[in-house]
């Protein structure tokens, strides 16, 4: 029942979801890597239940696909994320005018509602580790209200990084 709900509230975020690039290493053959593990010393920059909720989410998907989470693995998965607040872009607009005679005055502003937006740009990575090298990296700008609750959270991370991993393996020519 709890997989139906993030499903209808990531399609709900969604419309207005993140954007993400992507940049990787077009000499790379992705089709090789087939077992992943999480980099050894991840510093997201985020608290302990985002960092549980972003790596559940991303096993979740990355074995959907396939992917075998191992202790050898071919590739490394590290993430970080930088945010900052903002007022929510939401307004209520009040204006005051007047007119006569080919003249007009007027006078408006906006009010906030909504309260404060959490911008986040989480950065995810993909690393081979035999080589230790970057081979894929996918970057999420999205936002999702300061004060979100615990499914909001959960909801807002299932969309985002479905969107990354919507971009692995890079299509190439």
């Amino acid at each position: 029942m709890k997989f139906p709900i993030l499903i209808l509230l990531s399609i709900l975020l969604a419309s207005c979801g993140a954007s993400v690039a992507v940049d990787y290493d077009q000499q790379v053959d992705f089709s090789k890597y087939n077992s992943y593990n999480y980099f050894p010393n991840i510093d997201s920059g985020l608290n302990a239940l985002d960092d549980n909720r972003i790596i559940k989410i991303t096993d979740s998907l990355l074995q959907q696909r396939g992917f075998i989470k191992s202790e050898t693995p071919l590739i490394y998965v590290n993430f970080y994320a930088r945010e900052s607040i903002s007022n929510s872009r939401n307004t209520i607009g009040i204006g005051i005018g007047s007119g006569g005679g080919n003249v007009g005055v007027g006078v408006s502003g906006g009010i906030p509602i909504g309260g404060n937006v959490l911008n986040q740009k989480l950065t995810m990575d993909f690393i081979d580790v035999e080589k230790d090298d970057l081979v894929w990296q996918a970057i999420a700008e999205g936002e999702m209200k300061e004060r979100a609750t615990p499914q909001q959270k959960e909801a807002y991370y299932f969309s985002v990084i479905q969107k990354i991993l919507s971009k692995y393996p890079p299509k190439t020519k």
